[in-house]
């Protein structure tokens, strides 16, 4: 038996691609640099990293442990995006950090845009239906892929200019807060 099975990663990639939509995130990311001044592209991958491949071998655990069921674990990551939505369209911060510590890396970049409920879900899913081999390589392509987008947010920015930054990001405002406004509609205990 052959542990890393080619068709098998790139449906791992594809659907950790689909779910992460760090491309859909281009202007919360522009948004974190302005208000941070600087995205630790390495830090927010690496620790992006750790709570994926953590979650897939014991986040089951870890919310039985505080008994927490997956829906409240999502509603709480939809609060979270909801008040990101809310600060791209008004431009107020409600995440207020001290100016000396630049954690925007880590949340809410890290968690919960890049290694949200929907991925961390995803990956307990993905963890019954292929080999773990073949889940840890579709994580390590999608966290490349995530490197070079969080590097590359700079240049975008300035392709984009400051009027077209402006437009992208309270579009995106708006869309998060639809996708938070779903999440939260769909983890409701009926």
């Amino acid at each position: 038996m052959e542990i890393f099975n080619f068709k098998e990663i790139i449906s791992v990639t594809l659907i950790l691609f689909a779910i992460i939509d760090i491309l859909g995130s281009i202007p919360i990311i522009i948004n974190l640099r302005k208000r941070e001044g600087v995205i630790q592209s390495e830090k927010a991958t690496i620790i992006s990293g750790v709570l994926m491949i953590a979650f897939l071998f014991v986040g089951d655990g870890i919310l039985q442990l505080f008994g927490i069921d997956f829906q409240s674990f999502a509603m709480a990551g939809a609060i979270i995006i909801f008040l990101i939505g809310l600060e791209m369209i008004l431009g107020k911060d409600f995440f207020h950090n001290d100016p000396e510590i630049k954690s925007g890396s880590i949340v809410p970049l890290a968690f919960p845009l890049i290694v949200g409920a929907g991925t961390m879900t995803t990956l307990l899913s993905l963890r019954a239906a292929y080999s773990v081999p073949n889940i840890l390589v579709g994580i390590i392509l999608n966290l490349l892929f995530v490197y070079v987008v969080l590097k590359a947010s700079g240049w975008i920015e300035t392709k984009l200019g400051k009027a077209g930054a402006d437009v992208l990001r309270k579009v995106f405002g708006v869309i998060l807060l639809a996708i938070a406004i779903k999440l939260f509609k769909s983890n409701l205990p009926l």
